[in-house]
């Protein structure tokens, strides 16, 4: 006997839904702590509630939203415990790719090409966005599907954590990020395992510190 399943229900609209709100906190039209009401949404976007339930869900599992019974929905304002919490994860993934990308020696065309895109970005937005594609860049280059997946889980995250950076603190950003990233990238060039996790360790407590105050 055949197990019995449920038809499947498309999702594609409260995905495109979930993409657009995505893109409008990515974008600083909603900061952190910013309310969500499904009403407004739906109006903007031309949609049902529905659609804008489902994808307000999806974002909370991505942890860029929170929905509290008392609240509703908000963007998620990084505590101090979610500061530490994502950076010792981060440093946990990265230490594993920038260790495997040195081994494998594989090329790094698409690193020096996010470097280069740095070097022109218009504002710190782009840059962020830039920051974020450094990385892909690199656990792509780590060859390891699982590891990318799980950088992948917390990728949103993260950018919300890029994003709350420069909202604490801007000055110099535009200016530093090319260079350091093109002195991270010939590190993995010189298969220097030690040195390249040092600087990569400089680069995510300097943002770090940022949130912190230090």
């Amino acid at each position: 006997m055949s197990a019995q399943v449920a038809p499947a229900r498309r999702r594609g609209l409260a995905d495109e839904v979930a993409d657009r709100i995505r893109d409008a906190i990515f974008d600083g039209g909603y900061a952190p702590g910013s309310q969500l009401r499904e009403a407004e949404l739906a109006a903007a976007l031309g949609v049902s509630r529905g659609p804008v339930r489902e994808a307000l869900l999806k974002l909370e599992r991505e942890g860029l939203v929170r929905g509290e019974w008392h609240r509703g929905t908000t963007v998620t304002a990084l505590s101090d415990a979610d500061v530490a919490e994502l950076d010792s994860l981060r440093a946990a993934l990265e230490q594993l790719a920038v260790a495997l990308v040195v081994e494998r020696a594989p090329g790094l065309a698409e690193i020096d090409a996010v470097v280069g895109r740095m070097e022109r970005a218009a504002d710190e937005h782009e840059m962020v966005r830039c920051d974020l594609a450094f990385h892909d860049a690199v656990y792509a280059a780590a060859g390891h599907r699982r590891l990318r997946e799980a950088w992948e889980a917390i990728r949103s995250q993260v950018h919300l954590f890029l994003l709350t950076r420069i909202g604490v603190e801007s000055a110099g950003y535009l200016a530093g990020i090319p260079a350091e990233h093109r002195e991270l990238a010939e590190a993995l060039r010189a298969r220097d395992r030690e040195a390249a996790l040092e600087l990569f360790a400089v680069h995510r407590r300097r943002a770090a510190d940022v949130l912190r105050g230090s």
